[in-house]
């Protein structure tokens, strides 16, 4: 028989656990931290046989920005960071550039350069089955096509931003890479290794800019709350 004092002391305890605040949501992680003019963690990553692009700080109307610039050339930046699409399945950043690449052609080898691309990274054992979903400023890709990389099939290219419209305004995004993975692969994403920044235009011969601001990874409850602004503000142009 269950005694008196044992139904008190539970009555108190679940009395105790109910008073307790809900846990917090996950904490959003900034893997960019380019308005405070800091690349800690991140690591040039170099094209074989092509010179390298620069990357600095500038300011931009009064912010601290990240400028990548390409001469006929191709290097990136690499943040190693292994996370849990499940927990991370939301992507934020924003960025500008100057103008589209002239010639660039993202649908050709010969062509496919970029003045301001995302990747995010999913290593899957040998490099070769490494896959990446690839945020772009599309040359001839319009807002909202995806295809293939022309260098691999593991790479899924989908263009936020497109053609010269927009260029020399800021644009924010918001992409659930997790279902964008699911889209182009057709299976849920395994843990993400990297997120990675480039501007190149080695196949083209050209020149490029584009300009980076932070980038954060966020839990989709976080997202989700404010959803409703958040609506109003994506994509849309600041100077």
């Amino acid at each position: 028989m269950i005694s008196y004092r044992t139904i008190c002391i539970t009555v108190i305890m679940v009395s105790f656990l109910a008073s307790l605040p809900a846990p917090a949501a996950e904490p959003e992680l900034r893997v960019g931290k380019f308005s405070s003019a800091s690349l800690a963690g991140w690591k040039e990553q170099t094209v074989f046989g092509s010179k390298k692009s620069t990357y600095s700080f500038v300011q931009d109307n009064g912010k601290t920005v990240l400028q990548g610039k390409s001469n006929d050339s191709a290097s990136g930046l690499l943040y190693k960071v292994d996370f849990d699409p499940k927990i991370y399945p939301i992507i934020r950043w924003s960025w500008k550039i100057d103008h589209t690449v002239r010639k660039g052609n993202e649908r050709i080898k010969d062509g496919h350069d970029f003045a301001a691309r995302l990747y995010v990274v999913f290593p899957r054992g040998l490099f070769s089955h490494t896959r990446a979903i690839e945020y772009v400023w599309g040359n001839v890709l319009r807002k909202g096509e995806s295809i293939r990389s022309p260098y691999s099939k593991n790479a899924a290219m989908i263009a936020v931003d497109g053609g010269d419209e927009q260029a020399g305004h800021w644009i924010v995004h918001s992409r659930n890479f997790a279902d964008d993975y699911r889209t182009a692969f057709g299976e849920d994403p395994p843990k993400a290794g990297a997120i990675a920044i480039m501007t190149d235009s080695d196949n083209t011969h050209e020149s490029s800019t584009g300009y980076y601001g932070d980038i954060t990874l966020l839990p989709l409850a976080k997202e989700e709350e404010p959803k409703s602004k958040e609506s109003k503000q994506q994509d849309t142009l600041s100077k």
